[in-house]
């Protein structure tokens, strides 16, 4: 399926909105995932954009990808990882600044987003979770780390658990928690504000801030992504993905 699951616009003080809308959860396809890479890649290298804001419709931000379709065929699993990969990577190797405006729950991909974005806002009713092991997969906690540390990002990959925005707020894994009315206008301001500054400064910060990070994030997310393909070749995995498709609790 290759329907349209976002849309993109363009403000005249040089910030983009680039919008996930794939009623009802936002779970992407393969054609969505890779359409959305390709999207955000595109947007930041447009001379007049000078800050990428990420948010969506619908009742979350992201549920990450589309299990019923790699149930369906599991050998899209390829095409899947690839455009998780160049997803993140082109938020967080962007020429410009991204925010990232997320509201109900952010899951799998969506934690990629925020993980790869520089700034990240929450409505007061997010919650951030990646559940893969409960879906027979890998990936996503080298994002989770960049949000949050070491022990909690393990305890929330092994346990499949929820964390709330007012909660990820004090650990620090986020900027700021707004009410829900008042996401899109506050990430738009603070878009806003940065775009006021010299594109030229802002597109040389954001090279340099990445090059100071600890290690690379590109590699982290590969290596992680080497034992999905591990998983999915064990029957656990299959079990997972059709215990969540058919609504029952998986057996091992």
């Amino acid at each position: 399926m290759s329907e349209q699951q976002f849309f993109t616009k363009i403000h005249d003080n040089g910030v983009a909105e680039i919008v996930i809308d794939r009623a009802p959860v936002n779970a992407l396809n393969a054609a969505g995932w890779n359409g959305l890479a390709a999207e955000i890649e595109a947007t930041g290298q447009r001379p007049e954009v000078r800050v990428i804001v990420i948010r969506a419709e619908n009742r979350g931000f992201c549920a990450g990808v589309d299990i019923k379709e790699l149930a369906a065929n599991d050998k899209l699993i390829v095409s899947v990882n690839a455009g998780n990969y160049a997803t993140f990577k082109a938020v967080h190797r962007n020429r410009v600044p991204v925010i990232a405006a997320v509201h109900g729950f952010v899951l799998g991909g969506g934690i990629g987003i925020c993980g790869a974005a520089d700034i990240v806002i929450a409505a007061e009713d997010a919650t951030f979770g990646l559940p893969e092991v409960d879906r027979g997969a890998m990936g996503g906690a080298a994002h989770l780390q960049r949000m949050f540390g070491v022990q909690k990002t393990r305890y929330l990959f092994f346990t499949g658990e929820m964390i709330g925005a007012a909660e990820a707020l004090r650990l620090g894994a986020i900027e700021r928690v707004v009410p829900r009315d008042a996401l899109r206008d506050t990430a738009l301001e603070i878009a806003a504000k940065i775009a006021a500054k010299s594109p030229a400064m802002i597109r040389i910060a954001k090279e340099a801030l990445n090059g100071i990070e600890d290690g690379n994030l590109e590699d982290k997310y590969r290596w992680e992504q080497g034992f999905t393909l591990q998983a999915y070749m064990s029957p656990d995995s299959a079990e997972t993905r059709d215990a969540f498709v058919n609504k029952r609790d998986a057996k091992f």
